[in-house]
């Protein structure tokens, strides 16, 4: 089972402090109308489709939050594939307070929750070949920890989780340095070289390039990971090959091959094919659909 950093659990405390907040403002004045403030229950959140949970964890600080005397009890493991109609977890204590934080644990739980099935259906889509799914930075903002835990819960990996912990030098940073370099392929090497002077050895050091000879230029100056973006399969298989060369002359692990750029779950494993290292998909959280979960009460 996959397990929460300290640092995605400080951000969960902190987001989910921020969520209840957004949503029960000065207090549910539904609940705290029509039920007895001494009033208990007992309910069960069901998932309505297939698919594989992730965020239980978040469901259980959400409920702490609300209420010390809320007890919630997970009937399944984090990263469990399940059925519809599946029981996922029990919750039991004061009615009111698991009504206040009925919507925001479902929330966490229904999104993070499609992340994983979709990172799950990726990996199972690359047809057994050596190659890693990853997340980029494409996230919902302030969810960007939970959400790449959901990856790796859902079988993924985690690309950087920010600007600040490895270099990646963009299409955007080459072409503002063209002009001083002189073209693109120059632009490479200048930007991997002032990097590299920046961060020493450190840090990765990647570069997005678009053609073979911005591959060659990247593995010359000593780039980390060579992200293949928008490349035709037939020239990923050419830079893929001229990377691996590069690694078995050096002896080292490195320049690693990332493909990117236009990569449906349809072309998995076609790309896979080609022997990329990695392939980094955004929609794995940008535009992932929650999966239907209900808290059922008793």
């Amino acid at each position: 089972m996959v397990e929460m950093t300290p640092s995605e659990r400080s951000a969960m405390s902190e987001v989910v402090a921020i969520a209840l907040r957004e949503d029960l403002g000065s207090g549910d004045v539904t609940s705290e109308s029509v039920l007895s403030a001494s009033a208990t229950a007992r309910g069960g959140i069901v998932s309505r489709v297939p698919g594989v949970v992730a965020g239980l964890p978040v469901v259980r600080e959400v409920f702490r939050q609300i209420s010390e005397r809320i007890v919630f009890q997970p009937r399944i493991e984090e990263g469990s594939c399940v059925q519809a109609g599946a029981r996922l977890a029990e919750v039991s204590g004061p009615a009111v307070a698991i009504l206040a934080g009925e919507r925001v644990a479902l929330n966490f739980l229904q999104r993070l929750s499609g992340i994983a099935t979709l990172a799950r259906r990726c990996v199972e889509s690359l047809g057994g070949y050596d190659c890693r799914i990853l997340d980029t930075r494409k996230t919902t903002p302030c969810l960007r920890a939970l959400e790449k835990y959901a990856v790796r819960v859902g079988g993924g990996c985690n690309h950087r989780m920010g600007l600040y912990d490895q270099v990646l030098i963009k299409d955007n940073h080459l072409r503002l340095l063209a002009g001083e370099a002189g073209d693109l392929c120059a632009a490479v090497r200048l930007a991997v070289e002032r990097a590299r002077r920046r961060v020493g050895a450190t840090m990765l050091i990647e570069v997005e390039v678009e053609t073979l000879d911005m591959v060659d230029a990247a593995i010359e100056v000593g780039a980390d990971v060579i992200m293949l973006d928008n490349m035709s399969e037939p020239d990923m298989r050419e830079a893929v090959r001229r990377i691996r060369r590069c690694r078995t002359e050096s002896g080292r692990p490195y320049p690693i091959s990332e493909a990117s750029g236009g990569i449906t779950i349809e072309r998995l494993e076609s790309v896979a094919a080609t022997g990329v290292d990695t392939i980094s998909l955004g929609a794995l959280t940008h535009s992932v659909r929650s999966l239907d979960m209900a808290l059922e009460m008793t």
